[in-house]
């Protein structure tokens, strides 16, 4: 049997639609992920199917959803594009064994993805993931099951997956109070899943929302890709500004990730706001439990977990190993770099539109903007400075760059005592005064990324070029 090219990597499966994104690999990956459910003994309970709103990403959907009618799994399918974590919260609702979404979440407009989810809501584990892709037969014609004919032998059940998640989330934060609050807030969707869920959720009080990019455009127009980071960003500054918002939240192309801008316009990062969410569950809910990191994202919730007396663990990238471990920990949040934070209570997985609210109720509650909470988050646990570089690369240029980082073991960096290296995830070295920097290929695109966090400014351009040149690129 011919290996299959299909590969799963740090979130699922994503390729460039019409070359290896095609309907029938589509079916492939489906009919694996039958299989294996099957292979589990969760057939009866289901699966549901969801997409976001890339390119034909309801025909891909449906090509799903009849593969799994066609093994006699149950099929919940979306009615309408949505965000990965309102089709996560469907499956405990169902009870169902899992889920396979239809999305590209960040990648560029000209990708799509499949991803599965476990019967608790969070990304499916590697062994999982390496057991789908043992059972995949690209060259074999899946089995499938035409969608009507699906629906009348009750086999496929197409729903709604808003109400129930809207109850739910209602219930997480007091909406009330945030309405009431007088906030200002611009929301940019990106063109993506996550419209109009925040406006619906504060509507009807004196907070104002405004949403910029909120239709459907599978172009992603103005942007690289629909990922909530400063290149992206300019129709949310610009929207802010004119609003006169003390806020603007953006939401990936699923709204499993969250970015912020202040009021000035100001990118708060990815650190900063994982942090801030940290802080605002353990000093303003008063909540105690550990904290789930990945390699590629703060120290500031170390030095919180010493401040407040909690354990913080640390995972390899991606939410295949941060949420088995909040599970596993009972942890109150778990966050990674890329803007994608998870809460007790709640799922064991990314949540933009939720992260979104505990951020206002944060400033609510604190009677701060986002910049004033930046502030007080310093003097608790000292200044950290934060950014991240991606570099583009071959096949070829990322082989020799993996054979070059395996040797690599520097004694300093931008005038600064590498204190120990681990590989975790991508080489990683801890600098002194608590900074660091890390070396990672990705797994999900052909980008190398070089990561950094410091005491001081400064020191960022000089740790993010001297580690670029440390590994040849």
């Amino acid at each position: 049997m011919t290996a299959s090219p299909i590969r799963f990597g740090t979130d699922g499966w994503r390729a460039i639609i019409g070359e290896q994104f095609t309907f029938d690999n589509v079916r492939a990956c489906a009919q694996a992920t039958a299989l294996y459910i099957k292979e589990a003994g969760l057939a009866a309970r289901g699966m549901v199917v969801g997409y976001d709103t890339r390119f034909a990403s309801e025909e891909f959907a449906a090509a799903a959803a009849e593969v799994l009618a066609a093994n006699d799994i149950p099929v919940y399918l979306c009615d309408r594009p949505a965000p990965t974590p309102v089709i996560g919260y469907a499956i405990l609702r169902r009870k169902a064994a899992g889920s396979v979404v239809i999305t590209a979440s960040h990648n560029p407009a000209q990708y799509s993805g499949f991803k599965v989810r476990t019967e608790y809501a969070g990304s499916a584990q590697p062994e999982v993931l390496s057991r789908i892709e043992a059972l995949l037969e690209p060259e074999r014609q899946a089995p499938s099951l035409p969608l009507a004919e699906a629906k009348a032998k009750g086999l496929v059940e197409v729903f709604d997956p808003r109400p129930d998640y809207l109850a739910h989330v209602s219930g997480l934060v007091d909406l009330e109070r945030l309405r009431a609050a007088g906030l200002r807030v611009v929301v940019d969707s990106m063109h993506g899943a996550g419209a109009g869920y925040l406006r619906r959720l504060l509507g009807g009080g004196k907070t104002r929302v405004w949403e910029v990019r909120s239709a459907r455009n599978p172009l992603f127009p103005g942007m690289h890709n629909p990922e909530p980071i400063p290149r992206n960003l300019s129709p949310l500054r610009r929207a802010v500004r004119r609003h006169r918002a003390q806020v603007g939240l953006a939401t990936d192309g699923d709204a499993d990730r969250l970015g912020v801008i202040d009021g000035e316009g100001r990118f708060v990062n990815q650190l900063q706001t994982f942090a801030l969410l940290t802080y605002y569950l353990l000093e303003v809910c008063g909540l105690r439990g550990p904290v789930v990191k990945s390699v590629t994202t703060t120290g500031m919730v170390q030095r919180l977990g010493e401040l407040y007396g909690v354990p913080v663990h640390e995972t390899a990238v991606g939410f295949k190993h941060l949420g088995p471990k909040m599970r596993e920990t009972d942890a109150i949040i778990a966050g990674e770099e890329s803007g994608g934070y998870a809460f007790r209570g709640h799922l064991p997985e990314r949540d933009g539109i939720l992260s979104g609210l505990y951020f206002l109720d944060l400033m609510a509650r604190r009677r701060k903007d986002a910049a004033e909470l930046i502030t007080e988050l310093f003097r608790k646990v000292g200044p950290h400075y934060y950014d991240r570089v991606d570099i583009e690369m071959s096949a070829q240029e990322r082989a020799r760059v993996e054979s070059r980082l395996a040797g690599l073991s520097p004694e300093r960096i931008a005038g600064m005592g590498v204190t120990s290296i681990d590989r975790k995830d991508g080489l990683r070295f801890r600098l002194e005064d608590g900074a660091w920097a890390l070396i990672r290929l990705s797994g999900t695109e052909p980008l190398m990324r070089i990561y950094t966090e410091v005491p001081r400014e400064e020191l960022v351009a000089r740790v993010l070029s001297e580690c670029r040149e440390l590994a040849g690129v």
